[in-house]
């Protein structure tokens, strides 16, 4: 069964490493993904931050926030604004769960997107609060037990906060 396999990080430092650790790991850029606040004002977005992905002006403006080698190489990043929500960075399968719901939702915003994807309303609802704190939310697609043990010993190793799974939902 597939799940996803969820964790937080603190600053941009520690999902840098732990976005290295899973590629290393096997992970490829469609199994992983990242979400964080959009801390940059509307001026950072015209300034170039040494960077060398082609991805732009988000790309450069997440290299300025310290994780931009890692993100680099995930598919779709982009920024997202969720209205009543804020602006928001998104890497990977998330972005497109993220897209969905920013259209609207019942639940609305980042809750309605990981909710979509799979995860309990509760979890999502935690989820939600710690990113809006500044935190880094990352998740990994797992298709055996094996790859979700190894993305939870990534974590571990690397002291992520709320390390959780939830099976993903079947899309028809």
């Amino acid at each position: 069964m597939n799940t996803s396999v969820y964790c937080m990080a603190r600053t941009p430092e520690q999902a840098e490493v732990i976005l290295l650790e899973l590629k290393q790991a096997g992970f490829t850029n469609n199994d992983i993904s990242a979400l964080l606040p959009d801390r940059r004002g509307t001026k950072d977005f015209a300034h170039e931050h040494s960077t060398k992905a082609p991805e732009g002006a988000t790309a450069g403006g997440i290299a300025g926030m310290g994780v931009g080698a890692a993100l680099g190489w995930l598919a779709g990043i982009g920024a997202l604004a969720i209205p009543g929500v804020g602006p928001f960075i998104a890497a990977g399968p998330v972005m497109a769960a993220l897209g969905g719901a920013a259209v609207g939702t019942a639940t609305g915003g980042v809750v309605g997107g990981l909710v979509g994807m799979g995860m309990p309303e509760f979890e999502a609802k935690r989820y939600d609060a710690k990113i809006r704190e500044g935190n880094i939310l990352i998740s990994v697609h797992t298709e055996s037990g094996q790859q979700k043990d190894v993305a939870k010993d990534v974590f571990k190793r690397n002291n992520a906060d709320d390390i959780s799974t939830a099976s993903e939902a079947r899309v028809h």
